[in-house]
């Protein structure tokens, strides 16, 4: 605009006026381009210093230290508040502006804490040998089962190498539905895997997670994991462990959009599973990140390399012994059992499996 100002007084000898009704401007916008070709810098604006400004080191101490405070006890607004109050003696701010600070200041101080981290950890790619290893992990899914919604755990198993997998759904993931979805993967991969298995620090697994990856494991896990012939590489607690064990924690939520939407109806567990060791056979055929051959003609490579399946089966039940009441039921982990009314008063044993329960008097 100043250069056809410049012109135009140039050429046509307009008067400021004139230029300044042309050009819709003040007139001393005429003037100042008559007398340079650059338009003055704009006046930066005087920021209002905050009252608040004083503190704000002090603050972003606080919120810093939270990030590794427990989540219980880490500062909310107030607490701020009385410790620049108590602690600084700082009382030349009001509630709403420290509120207004904190909204903004609380998650930038957390991003500038996981940049700074990114900048120090590495990710390093993992290797596997075929038949060696496998990963463990559950995953939550919906089932409409006789009519009614239930929410289930689904375990998935898959082998590192070539990612065949195994799923299983069950109604908790209690220690029972753990082993008995090991012994069901087991059996449909014809072996096991020679190396270690990956896995979360379950509960079913892990009573106690100690210092590094040293863990205190239940004694039944233990003998589990004898019986079958493998050991146990558990995972870092927390978002961390789900890089170590990243293939199977993808499988779980692709197999559950790929073939259990919508919300399956079954009238039974039992047939479900029976649904999805069909479907898993049909996906023997997939390919995995393009690769040139499918699942199915790379498991064929790899299961000759697994471990063989011990001949005598463990027994995945849990061995309970309640004593049966006047009503002729059992208590079993809350719920209640009918047996035959000769036992009433009498103690009998309860193998309590992933998806029965069974009652022995003695052996029978």
């Amino acid at each position: 605009m100043f250069g056809r100002i410049r012109r135009d007084k140039r050429l046509e000898n307009a008067s400021v006026r004139e230029l300044a009704r042309r050009y819709s401007v003040h007139r001393r916008v005429d003037r100042q381009a008559l007398d340079s070709v650059l338009p003055p810098k704009r006046k930066e604006p005087v920021t209002r210093r905050s009252a608040l400004d004083p503190a704000k080191g002090w603050i972003d101490e606080m919120l810093r230290a939270d990030l590794t405070a427990p989540p219980k006890q880490r500062h909310t607004n107030k607490r701020i508040l009385a410790r620049l109050r108590d602690e600084y003696g700082f009382t030349a701010v009001a509630y709403t502006t420290l509120n207004d600070y904190l909204r903004v200041r609380r998650p930038q101080i957390k991003d500038e804490a996981d940049r700074a981290r990114m900048l120090h950890e590495g990710m390093v790619p993992q290797f596997h040998r075929p038949g060696e290893e496998a990963g463990i992990d559950f995953a939550e899914v919906w089932v409409r089962v006789d009519g009614k919604p239930l929410q289930c755990r689904m375990f998935t198993l898959r082998l590192s190498y070539f990612g065949k997998a195994v799923h299983r759904v069950f109604s908790t993931a209690a220690q029972e539905a753990f082993m008995q979805g090991h012994v069901d993967a087991f059996r449909i991969l014809g072996g096991v895997p020679v190396r270690h298995i990956r896995y979360d620090n379950l509960k079913p697994a892990v009573s106690q997670v100690c210092f590094g990856r040293s863990r205190v494991e239940s004694q039944r896990w233990v003998a589990f994991r004898s019986h079958y012939g493998f050991d146990a590489f558990y995972c870092r607690p927390g978002k961390e462990g789900a890089h170590g064990k990243g293939g199977v924690e993808h499988e779980g939520g692709r197999f559950r959009r790929s073939h259990l939407v919508p919300v399956p109806e079954v009238d039974t567990l039992a047939e479900l599973n029976e649904r999805i060791e069909r479907i898993e056979v049909e996906e023997d055929a997939r390919h995995i990140d393009n690769r040139p051959t499918s699942v199915g003609f790379d498991f064929a490579y790899e299961a000759p390399l697994l471990a063989p399946v011990p001949e005598e089966e463990f027994d995945v039940g849990l061995t309970l012994t309640p004593r049966v009441d006047k009503t002729s039921r059992i208590t079993v982990r809350q719920n209640k059992y009918s047996v035959p009314a000769r036992f009433i008063g009498r103690t009998v044993r309860v193998s309590l499996r992933a998806d029965e329960v069974l009652v022995f008097d003695a052996t029978r």
